[in-house]
């Protein structure tokens, strides 16, 4: 996953389609997102179970934990094979499960003749749902932004046809796996189970060649996500 997806519906749009049996604790914005092209380091909407229900939060993408702070550019991603064994997200692992709600990703494909020269494509499922990226996230409650707050989506490898565009995908759940994910009944071995096998396969995704504007993460809006004209 090379670091880059859209989530531009209202909050209402992603947690209609969840069919929580929660209640949202905090209010929240509906008004459309429209962030056609979230970077690192955006503070996004983020779905976690909180006491007595869930929150919606706009938390940064990327994380580290204390003792790796300023070494490097946080991580944003977290390999499904190493993120439950691993001593760098063993602060997150399993209690800081969460959603991050998308309508689709993006990847750069190289240039066969030259490898510099990259094609943004643009990934989203077939049946234009929303999707639900498995998370990791660290909040901390209060008015003011916690500098130690930030959440990691979660990696799997790329199956049949993905792998032509990148080798890695979000680890990108239904709606059913996804509400069992950010439920504080599910167990740590299901959740492993869930990293493990839960991704949707590439069959009930689309994706295509989008315009190379999406390089900028100053430029937003629709025309990012619109298909390249057939030549």
């Amino acid at each position: 996953m090379c670091g880059r997806y859209s989530i531009y519906e209202g909050m209402d749009h992603y947690l209609k389609q969840l069919s929580l049996d929660l209640v949202v604790i905090n209010g929240y914005d509906d008004e459309r997102i429209n962030k056609y092209n979230v970077a690192p380091s955006t503070r996004v909407e983020l779905i976690r179970p909180v006491y007595g229900g869930v929150s919606v939060d706009r938390v940064k993408w990327g994380w580290s934990p204390f003792w790796a702070k300023g070494k490097r550019p946080d991580p944003i991603n977290a390999r499904a094979e190493t993120v439950m064994s691993g001593k760098f997200f063993q602060s997150l692992w399993p209690g800081g499960r969460a959603l991050a709600p998308a309508n689709g990703w993006f990847e750069w494909v190289p240039d066969p003749a030259d490898p510099k020269r990259k094609q943004p494509y643009y990934i989203r499922a077939a049946d234009a749902g929303p999707l639900y990226f498995a998370a990791l996230a660290e909040v901390h409650s209060g008015l003011q932004v916690d500098e130690r707050d930030g959440f990691v989506i979660i990696t799997a490898a790329a199956d049949q046809g993905l792998v032509d565009i990148h080798d890695r995908k979000p680890l990108v759940l239904g709606a059913e796996l996804a509400r069992e994910w950010i439920d504080p009944r599910t167990s740590t071995a299901r959740a492993a189970e869930i990293v493990q096998a839960g991704c949707r396969p590439a069959a009930e995704f689309t994706w295509y060649p989008v315009s190379k504007q999406v390089g900028n993460v100053r430029n937003q809006g629709a025309e990012l996500i619109a298909p390249l004209p057939s030549t």
